[in-house]
């Protein structure tokens, strides 16, 4: 049996959460389904809008940023998150060949990039509890101690919407569907 999660949108979800679902309707062109679901406790909706504005702000570059965040959701086995952010990081002319490398769990042959995907893979699997030699290695590989702080930050962020995904089945919008994924993904 499965626990039917209402998908909310601007017209209908609970009050606090209305000016949260419009402003992202204007900055989006629609309400996605995980906001939809996420009205429901508009709380965790203002927390997760406000940890990904923070981490739109973070001093990682722009690819890895999309690396992070779709080796997060990768990790934690969200097919939502990862047609997401594999539509995304297209979009903003991330390489087809590192979206694809990333969605199969692959390393990727930009060595910076691939710092970034091991530490976030490691810091999802392990916790946190990622050993002092993989961070200094992606240090070595040119990022600093802020940009580890910004991979927790982003592994925040995709947790709480890989969760919401997860418990709530959330339906894939149309403008993810061509980049379906599935946990079963080789």
């Amino acid at each position: 049996m499965m626990i039917d999660f209402r998908v909310y949108d601007e017209s209908d979800a609970p009050e606090a959460a209305r000016p949260m679902l419009e402003a992202a309707k204007k900055r989006m062109g629609f309400v996605t389904t995980l906001n939809g679901v996420m009205a429901e406790s508009p709380e965790l909706l203002a927390g997760y809008n406000a940890l990904a504005e923070q981490f739109g702000r973070s001093s990682l570059p722009g690819p890895a940023k999309h690396v992070v965040l779709i080796a997060a959701s990768v990790e934690n086995g969200c097919e939502y998150c990862v047609a997401a952010h594999s539509t995304l990081a297209l979009r903003s002319r991330v390489p087809a060949e590192v979206v694809e490398a990333l969605r199969a769990g692959k390393p990727l042959q930009d060595t910076a990039l691939e710092s970034a995907r091991r530490l976030t893979q490691l810091m999802v699997v392990q916790r946190g509890w990622v050993d002092d030699a993989e961070v200094e290695a992606f240090l070595a590989a040119g990022y600093t101690r802020r940009h580890v702080l910004d991979i927790v930050l982003g592994v925040g962020m995709k947790t709480l919407s890989n969760y919401t995904n997860h418990l709530a089945h959330t339906p894939l919008d149309p403008a993810w569907q061509g980049q379906e994924w599935s946990r079963a993904h080789d």
